[in-house]
């Protein structure tokens, strides 16, 4: 065995001798409970000597008994003396050091992911979504500056789940960065399991776009839920195609574990909105953000103020300070009409954190989540019980309920509620209730290959973001499609909606050509020095980037709902294209073992090499997806495979599958099997 000198010499990449301070943290910031402690004394080595191989041995001394501390009682080692002081925040690209544009590009996006106005937990790495980190702790976090401030366009950095393995030999026309979260294998890709490897810090929970870098703020969410919302009036509320939610209601829960985009998207769709939470301080969040209209805890005055809104006709937002349960149980007692109900608490995290039992503070929650696990998952359960009721009287008095893909279903599925099984026995066609993907986003957008595209403006100059929300618009025809419509507004309206949380950054819904046609316009004006350059990426749910039984896939009625093929040929087409970087994750917004998901960054420096990859990854991004939906037998993504084909013939070609008779199908099956 080598020794630790020798190692050393070896390396002029790494992590110095010097000890830093350790960091004053803020009291006013949120913090990630304590995720229990369950490891044998002897991964519990382990676990101490995976931390202490980032530093060198002259260190250890000091820093074993920090992190068996930090271990033992938060169930994690953060290594929290190597953050560094004050706030981290996406500072303009030139301010960062690095050998390459794209080293100090993704230097943005990390620390941006990290923002105090942005991070669900910052000093825990945790972004969103209960426990979607960046990386594992801050020695990873400076061990990757160290390497981005020395990549070139002739290397690539691999990172496998927040580990910088190295920098590789590669070429300019390759990925500058390439990421895999958590990759379980198929034996142990379960909770308990993935619990073990993350304390002992060999899993990272990258979430969908923490892990990957691509995170640009609550605003990721609001798009999306905005879409989902106005669609699912247009499809059960009888909203015409360029109506609002004007006096209709929207109710959820959940203001910071997966965004807290509803307030925000309720009042851009002129809905009155209340969405429950049982941590005060997001709320409060949003209430500074002037994302949310009103901070109450009365029900009574609740119902009161929403019915005068309705109405007036006047749209609100109201955040209730309190348990969702209560608040349904309280509507169907009162009968308080709802006509659109979700749930956007981290239920992929049900059991860790992610929902509060009913008839406790949040206070209470996370104490007995620390002190006594067993009680906790049995409370989380009644709860779940109570809610489905709660949900049920709802539905059958005229509410449409969705799932808002967070695993909510799934989560009282495993509590016990198999009558939420839609075929009566399992899961594996989904629940009573639809998820917003199969019942709205899947057939509405993503068969058509519309899905959430997002930039970042890397100067950090508002400008520069007005001037691509302009350029955005001008590349979209309003007339073409409804979807396009409702994206020209979007994305015309969006400054004055007050969007932008962290870096100057913007989301829009569009299709394979809508994307390329943009990112060549954005490419061109930072070719001709109009703005600075610009990241480019999506959220990782999407057309194609995601495979999700529960979610994004939950739409596809062929049985392969339960493949990962699409997420992973994503992942390695747009890698083998040159995307800037590419990222693979287990888990995203439904839990681990629930979906595999694959996204994308793609660095615009103005440069013609640029110009070619866009030309190619944009549309094998959206189209790989279009093209497995069209072969499930999806309606719309039949259409557009059909008229890909024609507009592609010498280029591209889809398989288009041929439709059998549904009366055949059931006569013959009928005459084989009884």
């Amino acid at each position: 065995m080598l020794d630790n000198k020798t190692i050393g010499k070896a390396m002029t990449i790494k992590l110095g001798n010097e000890l830093p301070e350790y960091p004053e943290f803020d009291d006013s910031k949120r913090r990630a409970p304590d995720r229990g402690f369950r490891l044998t004394k002897a991964q519990t080595k382990i676990a101490l000597k995976n931390a202490l191989r980032y530093v060198p041995e002259e260190l250890h001394e000091k820093l074993a008994p920090e992190f068996m501390e930090e271990l033992t009682t938060l169930g994690r080692i953060y290594a929290y003396r190597y953050r560094p002081e004050g706030r981290l925040y996406g500072k303009p690209i030139d301010e960062y050091k690095g050998k390459g544009l794209a080293g100090k590009a993704f230097q943005v996006m990390i620390d941006n992911n990290l923002d105090f106005e942005v991070a669900l937990y910052p000093y825990e790495l945790v972004t969103y979504g209960e426990t979607g980190q960046v990386c594992q702790n801050w020695l990873q976090y400076r061990l990757i500056k160290k390497y981005l401030e020395e990549l070139t366009e002739n290397q690539t950095l691999v990172v496998e789940s927040g580990h910088p393995l190295g920098l590789f030999p590669s070429k300019p026309e390759a990925p500058r960065v390439i990421i895999t979260n958590s990759m379980m294998i198929g034996m142990y890709d379960n909770l308990e399991d993935w619990e073990v490897a993350e304390e002992m810090g060999v899993a990272n929970y990258g979430q969908m776009t923490a892990g990957g870098w691509m995170y640009i703020g609550p605003q990721g969410i609001v798009h999306g839920t905005f879409n989902t919302i106005l669609n699912a009036g247009r499809k059960y509320l009888g909203v015409s195609q360029q109506g609002d939610l004007e006096g209709h209601t929207f109710v959820s829960s959940g203001l910071g574990g997966m965004s807290g985009a509803q307030p925000k998207a309720a009042n851009i769709a002129n809905a009155v909105g209340i969405f429950a939470e049982v941590d005060y301080s997001r709320i409060v969040t949003r209430h500074d953000q002037g994302w949310v209209d009103v901070i109450m805890d009365d029900i009574d005055e609740i119902f009161k103020l929403a019915g005068e809104k309705l109405a007036a006709k006047e749209s609100i937002s109201i955040a209730y300070h309190g348990n969702i349960v209560d608040l349904l149980e309280a509507a169907v007692e009162k009968k308080f009409h709802i006509d659109l109900l979700s749930d956007q608490t981290s239920c992929h995290n049900v059991y860790n954190g992610g929902y509060c039992p009913v008839g406790m503070t949040f206070e209470e929650r996370t104490e007995l989540l620390h002190h006594d696990r067993e009680k906790f998952c049995e409370e989380v359960d009644k709860t779940l019980h109570r809610h489905y009721k709660a949900i049920k009287s709802l539905t059958e008095e005229g509410t449409y309920f969705f799932d808002y893909g967070n695993s909510f279903m799934k989560a009282m599925y495993d509590a016990g509620i198999k009558e939420i099984s839609k075929n009566g026995y399992d899961d594996k066609d989904g629940f009573i209730w639809p998820s917003y993907v199969e019942d709205i986003m899947g057939p509405v957008l993503f068969d058509y290959g519309y899905g959430p595209f997002r930039w970042v403006c890397l100067s950090g100059k508002p400008e520069d973001l007005d001037l691509t929300d302009q350029t955005a618009m001008d590349c979209i025809d309003p007339n073409r499609r409804a979807q396009d419509r409702d994206n020209w507004v979007w994305i015309r309206d969006a400054k004055a909606n007050k969007l932008v949380v962290g870096t100057q950054a913007r989301i829009l819904y569009q299709d394979a050509e809508g994307r390329t046609n943009i990112a060549l316009a954005f490419n061109k004006l930072v070719r001709e020095g109009k703005c600075g350059p610009i990241m480019m990426g999506r959220d990782h749910h999407d057309v194609s980037g995601t495979d999700s039984p529960f979610r994004e896939t939950s739409n596809i009625k062929d049985g392969s709902n339960v493949m990962a093929d699409m997420a992973v040929q994503c992942f390695a087409g747009n890698a083998a294209r040159g995307m800037s970087l590419c990222a693979l994750h287990n888990g995203g917004g439904v839990g681990i073992g629930k979906a595999i998901n694959g996204g994308f960054g793609l660095l615009l420096d103005g440069s013609e090499r640029t110009d070619e990859i866009i030309k190619s990854a944009m549309m094998w991004d959206v189209m790989g997806g279009v093209a497995r939906r069209n072969w499930a037998r999806n309606e719309n993504a039949l259409s557009t495979s059909v008229e890909y084909n024609k507009n592609y013939a010498g280029k591209g070609h889809i398989t288009i599958p041929f439709l059998a008779d549904d009366e055949l199908v059931a006569a013959t099956v009928e005459k084989f099997v009884k």
